[in-house]
């Protein structure tokens, strides 16, 4: 099964470490095609929905992408309002008939999807999305999330024991994400970033590569971590345990949809905000749904989702923190095309 899917200051990364990642989003973000990742997107072979002048009166079909690999829709507050039947009436206003949620492998071809004005909302990592506005994506960052992604780093059985133990080896990552920042910025602490060689393996391909032997290591997201744990897999690290190191989630919406809709983001926020509370009231209802929607027990969904993950605020005080530094650690690497205020990249209404 695959899965479905810091906060002071990042650490000193150095600029051959950094580069793949930053490189690889900013690329994938703009290009009209990338390799080997556009066919896994589960909306490859969709028609495109055309884009239409939006009134009141229109039919309008909303298309939020989001980082998957089995679940049809988000697993967090906005995949409960659509659950429990409130998002497409309360987005009504906008003519909005539809919410169709399109799941994606990666950060870089949700960037991709963006570009090609086949999404008007994306639901993602900070580091492809930070690397997608400065690449020139045209995106208003609505919300932050998630604060706290967390993730584990795996090794084949009987390989190394550390991380430092990694060093000559070859540690698998699916660039471009932030699993990817997190595998970087740990074997720079680690001291060994420029005596380990980065290889891009897909998260369907990673399991196989480990058992192969054609890497020692790859970082996996919690859910996955888990099962490869009680397969008898070790984990030889986890982000938790380097608060700079975890991820943020965070909404965008294209320029575009925004003029032409001024008050969605605040209703967006709004809408996320009563299921999140929701959610809180009926924690058992929530975990027995995002195990249906997703395939994981209720027991690996409740550590890989827990509930404080999910933001209180659009942008919390913390996550202003980890956005900012990870936006400003790429700047000082001169590893952003553009640089820019994230204050600038907030939509009004925030």
């Amino acid at each position: 099964m695959q899965p479905k899917s810091g906060h002071r200051i990042l650490p000193k990364w150095t600029k051959s470490a950094i580069a793949a990642i930053a490189i690889l989003s900013l690329t994938l973000a703009t290009s009209g095609c990338s390799t080997g990742t556009v066919q896994a997107t589960k909306d490859a072979d969709a028609p495109k929905v055309a884009a239409a002048k939006q009134t009141p009166t229109e039919a309008v079909v909303l298309r939020v992408g989001f980082i998957s690999s089995e679940s049809k829709i988000p697993i967090g507050p906005e995949g409960w309002a659509l659950e429990k039947n409130w998002l497409v009436p309360e987005l009504k206003e906008f003519g909005i008939t539809e919410v169709k949620f399109v799941p994606f492998v990666g950060g870089p071809p949700l960037n991709e999807a963006i570009a090609g004005n086949r999404l008007d909302l994306g639901m993602y990592g900070d580091t492809p999305a930070l690397a997608g506005r400065s690449a020139g994506l045209k995106t208003v960052i609505i919300n932050q999330n998630r604060v706290g992604n967390d993730a584990y780093l795996i090794t084949k059985k009987n390989g190394a024991k550390t991380v430092e133990d990694l060093k000559g080896e070859k540690v698998g990552v699916t660039k471009g994400t932030y699993l990817h920042r997190y595998l970087l910025g740990r074997l720079e602490k680690a001291g060994i970033a420029k005596d380990v060689k980065l290889v891009q393996v897909s998260t369907a391909d990673s399991k196989a590569a480990l058992e192969r032997g054609d890497i020692a290591a790859y970082p996996f997201t919690i859910a996955i971590g888990l099962e490869l744990i009680a397969q008898g897999y070790p984990a030889i690290d986890q982000a938790k345990n380097h608060r700079e190191l975890v991820g943020s989630g965070v909404t965008v919406i294209t320029e575009d949809f925004l003029k032409k809709n001024p008050r969605f983001a605040e209703k967006w926020e709004k809408i996320r905000l009563k299921a999140l509370e929701d959610i809180k009231a009926n924690p058992d209802a929530f975990y027995k749904f995002a195990s249906r929607a997703s395939g994981y027990s209720e027991e690996v969904i409740k550590q890989a989702y827990p509930i404080e993950l999910f933001t209180k605020e659009a942008f919390p005080t913390e996550g202003l923190q980890l956005l900012n530094s990870t936006k400003q650690f790429l700047a000082d690497q001169k590893l952003l095309k553009t640089n820019f205020e994230i204050k600038e990249w907030q939509s009004p209404s925030s």
